[in-house]
């Protein structure tokens, strides 16, 4: 006997963290232009440039994200919470952010019944890596897959191409040089290709859908890798 799919609510709420980054910005008014949700909520350490009927901007410095997230009840959870090294300026405050973080909103959504949780990873990502940002991505990716959400989608680009508000000039070299290349990255080498944040953001909410129309009871966990979303 087949196991009975997760009830999916007629009236879905979307519940975004990270809507000031780079994917997460570009999510957020995917989100909001779909007509999909009666409601999208963002949890973001300052108000967000954006004004929209459906939105509700929570501003918290996330301190205690799990206290604020508590009272919300949302449908469908996007993760889009990453830093780099750089900016976190240390190890300990690196994992903070993409790994203990991520890890808090998602045991929040799960006990507040969240049907799918959907998370922005990194390509390369494995718990035994001997690369430390590598390792805390896989390890999240194992923490997410251990919760048992009814359905989880792991999202894992390569280096993401598009506006960003902060510098970072490696990156934006990168960009330049993997774009020119980009053509001729076929085969093997496309999963390393560089990809427009806006392709990540349209394939999330792709699968969010997919869900709900039932065209993914059978799937439960989907890792999707870059060359996928292109």
């Amino acid at each position: 006997m087949n196991e009975p799919s997760p009830q999916i609510d007629a009236l879905p709420v979307a519940l975004v963290l990270g809507g000031s980054g780079l994917i997460g910005g570009l999510l957020l008014r995917r989100l909001l232009d779909s007509g999909k949700y009666q409601k999208v909520i963002a949890i973001s350490r300052q108000r967000l440039p954006l004004a929209h009927s459906q939105l509700e901007n929570i501003v918290d410095d996330m301190s205690n994200l799990a206290e604020v997230m508590r009272g919300l009840t949302a449908t469908d959870v996007y993760c889009c919470l990453g830093t780099t090294m750089k900016v976190a300026g240390s190890e300990q405050k690196f994992r903070h952010v993409d790994y203990e973080l991520p890890v808090i909103a998602a045991e929040s959504a799960r006990k507040s019944g969240a049907t799918h949780f959907l998370v922005v990873s990194a390509i390369g990502a494995n718990a035994r890596s001997h690369f430390f940002y590598n390792r805390v991505k896989g390890e999240l990716e194992a923490e997410l897959k251990r919760l048992g959400f009814p359905y989880l989608t792991i999202m894992q680009p390569s280096l993401l191409l598009g506006d960003r508000d902060e510098q970072r000039v490696v990156e934006k070299v990168s960009g330049q040089i993997f774009g020119f290349l980009k053509p001729v990255m076929v085969g093997g080498l496309a999963n390393i290709a560089p990809i427009d944040a806006e392709n990540v953001a349209n394939k999330m909410v792709e699968e969010a859908m997919r869900v709900r129309s039932g065209d993914r009871q059978k799937q439960k966990v989907v890792t999707i890798q870059s060359k996928d979303m292109q």
